[in-house]
């Protein structure tokens, strides 16, 4: 069993950058590919971001390509979602997860956080 806990979110003005973080406890940090995804207002989670188990490779949406970055300490068993030129089609409640990188690639995942809301204001 794996548990994920995001943090980080919150109100920012469109064009301004903010930073989640994933904490990941009991099992094997390192061993898991990781992925974040979102929710917006009456809209299916969506896929974001993936992080292959070692960084060694990465994927994103198009819609968040040259904008948000994900990062991995696998020392502290974290994750990150680095977010700069937020727009306001950015809000939405976003989630973590830990899976096989395909998996997460194809919009899967055996472990999810709770999510943390980031709302992107005018």
């Amino acid at each position: 069993q794996v548990q994920l806990v995001e943090s980080g979110g919150g109100l920012v003005q469109a064009g301004e950058s903010l930073r989640l973080s994933c904490a990941a406890s009991g099992r094997t940090f390192s061993s898991y590919s990781m992925g974040w995804f979102r929710r917006a207002p009456g809209k299916e989670r969506d896929f974001v971001a993936a992080i292959s188990w070692n960084a060694g490779s990465t994927d994103y949406a198009n819609s968040v390509k040259g904008r948000f970055t994900i990062s991995r300490d696998n020392a502290k068993n974290t994750v990150f979602l680095q977010m700069s030129s937020l727009k306001l089609e950015d809000t939405a409640v976003y989630y973590c997860a830990a899976g096989p990188y395909s998996s997460l690639l194809k919009g899967q995942s055996e472990y999810w956080g709770q999510g943390t809301q980031v709302t992107v204001s005018s």
